[in-house]
């Protein structure tokens, strides 16, 4: 199985590193990562100025390739599949930060694996909490594992999945994605010099529903949310539908 790893969070996040190491245990792997942090780039892709790599200046597990590329999550994927023409899975992550529910609109991490499908591969992105301190990957290593040996069962076959681990996990749910209401504000402010600067933040209306990807990270479970591109609605379309008179 041949293998691309990328990110969101750059070529120098711990998150990646150990992502490459334990899926260079299902496959050859190949590193391609933003040479700078991407976070909340959402499918941003670069057209207005030419795209390079180099070789990382990270060391990774022997025997796997890595480069950084100055561009988005999204030009990874495209740079790294025209330099590995025979990439059969692409995975994302890990996320040093969670991608749950309303996050998945503007995810650079799951971007990444958006485009492994709309280049006909398989796209699975992967994040966890983060505090104060680096998430201890060797405890989310067994279900970093397990994940993989669910999801890689077919390689070829094209999926979109998006995986969450608590950081303590329990188990593993199959989950469906929270959507909620939030409750959108600009914090003012002013730095050292005097001028004004905002912040965006977001308050969450409601709880989670259970067997929700954040119900089931908040319970201690991993969440694993099957996705797809299509973004219709069809409830929506068809009462359209029946409403209307079809338009000539």
């Amino acid at each position: 199985m041949r293998i691309l790893v990328t990110n969101d969070d750059g070529i120098y996040s711990p998150g990646i590193n150990a992502l490459a190491t334990i899926a260079s245990k299902f496959g050859e792997v190949i590193v391609v990562a933003p040479d700078v942090e991407q976070s909340s780039m959402g499918h941003a892709v670069t057209h207005s100025r030419p795209l390079s790599y180099k070789k990382s200046p990270i060391e990774f597990k022997e025997g796997i390739e890595a480069y950084r590329v100055n561009g988005t999550p999204a030009d990874c994927v495209a740079l790294g599949t025209h330099l590995r023409n025979n990439i059969q899975v692409v995975l994302s992550g890990i996320n040093m930060g969670p991608n749950l529910g309303n996050s998945m609109w503007h995810s650079g991490t799951l971007a990444a694996a958006k485009q492994a499908v709309l280049f006909g591969k398989k796209g699975i992105a992967f994040s966890t909490p983060v505090g104060n301190t680096e998430p201890d990957f060797d405890v989310l290593t067994p279900y970093v594992q397990e994940t993989l040996t669910l999801l890689l069962e077919d390689p070829n076959e094209i999926g979109l999945f998006n995986v969450n681990y608590p950081t303590q996990p329990t188990g593993i749910r199959w989950t469906r994605q929270s959507v909620r209401f939030y409750d959108g504000k600009i914090l003012p402010g002013q730095d050292p010099m005097g001028r004004k600067h905002y912040w965006f933040t977001v308050t969450p209306l409601e709880p989670a529903e259970k067997d929700t990807d954040r119900w089931a990270v908040e319970n201690d479970f991993v969440s694993i949310t099957p996705l797809r591109l299509d973004l219709t609605d069809e409830s929506l379309l068809q009462k359209q539908l029946t409403r209307h008179e079809p338009i000539v």
